[in-house]
C-alpha cells in the first residue's frame, strides 16, 4: 500500500486532465471531443446503485481489510483509536465518454479513486477513521460543457454522495465528531451537502472542520449559505477551509472567467466577490508563510520508486486574488501542472504534513470544547 501513492504520480498524465474539473480549463474542441459523452444523459441502471449499508459501497471504511486511506509515508502512522470520523469525497477519476456517470464497478475509476485516497485522505488518518463512498461520479466531460445533460450527471453524482452521508451518519456513534474532506468534484458535492443537509441542522454542531479544497468558495455569495464560518486562525474548530494552488507567474484567468458568470448559493452573483483562501501552512486566511514553515510536502523520488516527506519545500501565500500562491514552480512536480501554473493536482500533497497537523489541532480544540 505504501507504494500506491507513487502510481498517482506515474498516472498524472491522465489525472491532470481531470484535476481542474468544473472550471473549464480545457475549452478547446479536441478536449470536448475526447471527453464529452455524445449520447443523451440517462440515469445508470438501478442494479448498479451502491449500497452504503454494506462495505461494498465504500472505498474506505474502518472495517475494510485493505483501505488505501490508511497509507502513510515513513515517520507517520494512522490512528489506532480515532476520535473523529472523516467523510472524504474524492475528485473526478472517471475519464471515459461512453456514459455521463461512472459505473460503481468501473475498475479503472476505482483504481484511481484508491490512489486519491492514498495521497489525499491519508493526511487525515492520524485523527480519524476515514469513510469514502464509491459514488457514480460525473464524467470529466460533464465539466467541459454546459446544458441539461452535464447538469443531470452532476446532480446524479451528488445523489449518491448525499445517500452515502446519510448512511455514514447512521453507522457512526451519534455523538462522534465529523471532519468533511473533499477535492475538486468532491468539494463541489460537499459544498452542496453542507448547504442542504448540514446548515441549520443538529449535525452542524458535530463538524470539526470542512476542507473544501480545489473548488472556489465565494465568501459573500456562498459561505453564508453553508452554515459554518470560514476558519480565521489555526486550531479553530467548526469552520471551513478552502484553497487553490498556483505557482508564479500565476494566471487564473480561465477559472475566473467561469467564476464570474455563476451564481452563488445565496442567490447572489459571484462576480467581483472574494474567494475563500485559508493558508494550509498557517491555518489562517490572508496570510503568508515561508517554505521553512512547511512541515513536509509529499514528493516522489527520482524514478518514481519511492516517495517521502520533504520539509521546508513549498511556501504559501493567500494573495488578494483569492488564490494560494506557492512561489516559483516547486521542484518534484514537473510536467503535471495545469494551464496558468495551476498546481491543483498537488493542493494536498504540497502541504501534506501541515494539513495533518492542522486537522490535529482543530480536532483537539473541538474535543476540548
Amino acid at each position: 500500500m505504501a507504494r500506491k501513492f507513487l502510481y498517482v504520480i506515474a498516472g498524472l498524465i491522465m489525472l491532470v486532465l481531470a484535476a481542474a474539473i468544473g472550471w473549464n480549463l480545457f475549452q478547446d474542441r479536441i478536449m470536448r471531443a475526447a471527453f464529452v459523452p455524445s449520447a443523451p444523459f440517462a440515469p445508470p441502471m438501478a442494479a448498479g446503485t451502491p449500497d452504503y449499508a454494506t462495505a461494498a459501497g465504500w472505498l474506505s471504511r474502518p472495517d475494510l481489510p485493505r483501505d488505501p486511506s490508511r497509507w502513510t509515508p515513513p515517520g507517520f502512522s494512522a490512528a489506532t483509536d480515532p476520535k473523529v470520523a472523516v467523510f472524504y469525497v474524492a475528485p473526478t477519476a472517471y475519464l471515459k465518454r461512453g456514459t455521463w456517470n461512472a459505473a460503481i464497478d468501473d475498475n479503472e475509476t476505482n483504481d484511481r479513486l484508491a490512489l486519491f485516497a492514498s495521497s489525499q485522505a491519508s493526511a487525515f488518518n492520524g485523527v480519524g477513521a476515514i469513510w469514502a463512498p464509491r459514488y457514480r461520479q460525473a464524467a470529466l466531460g460533464a465539466f467541459l460543457t454546459t446544458g441539461a445533460d452535464p447538469t443531470a450527471a452532476i446532480d446524479f453524482a451528488y445523489g449518491d454522495v448525499a445517500r452515502a452521508f446519510t448512511a455514514f451518519l447512521a453507522q457512526i456513534p451519534a455523538d462522534r465528531p465529523i471532519v468533511l474532506v473533499g477535492h475538486s468534484q468532491g468539494s463541489l458535492h460537499l459544498i452542496r451537502l453542507l448547504h442542504e443537509q448540514v446548515a441549520g441542522k443538529p449535525v452542524a454542531r458535530r463538524i470539526v472542520a470542512a476542507y473544501l479544497v480545489g473548488w472556489p468558495v465565494s465568501i459573500t455569495a456562498d459561505l453564508p449559505a453553508l452554515g459554518l464560518p470560514a476558519c480565521t486562525g489555526p486550531g479553530q474548530a467548526n469552520c471551513i477551509l478552502s484553497w487553490q494552488s498556483f505557482a508564479e507567474p500565476a494566471d487564473p484567468r480561465q477559472i475566473m472567467a467561469v467564476y464570474d458568470t455563476t451564481t452563488g448559493l445565496t442567490g447572489a452573483a459571484r462576480k467581483g466577490t472574494p474567494m475563500l483562501c485559508v493558508n494550509p501552512i498557517t491555518g489562517a486566511p490572508g496570510t503568508a508563510a515561508l517554505a521553512s514553515a512547511n512541515l513536509g510536502a509529499l514528493v516522489p523520488k527520482a524514478g518514481l520508486s519511492d516517495a517521502s516527506i520533504v520539509p521546508a519545500k513549498v511556501p504559501a501565500s493567500c494573495a488578494p486574488d483569492g488564490f494560494l500562491h506557492v512561489g516559483p514552480p516547486p521542484e518534484g512536480y514537473g510536467g503535471y501542472v495545469l494551464p496558468g501554473n495551476n498546481y491543483h493536482v498537488f493542493d494536498y500533497p504540497m502541504f501534506w504534513a501541515n494539513v495533518r497537523a492542522d486537522v490535529e489541532a482543530r480536532t483537539a480544540r473541538f474535543l476540548g470544547q
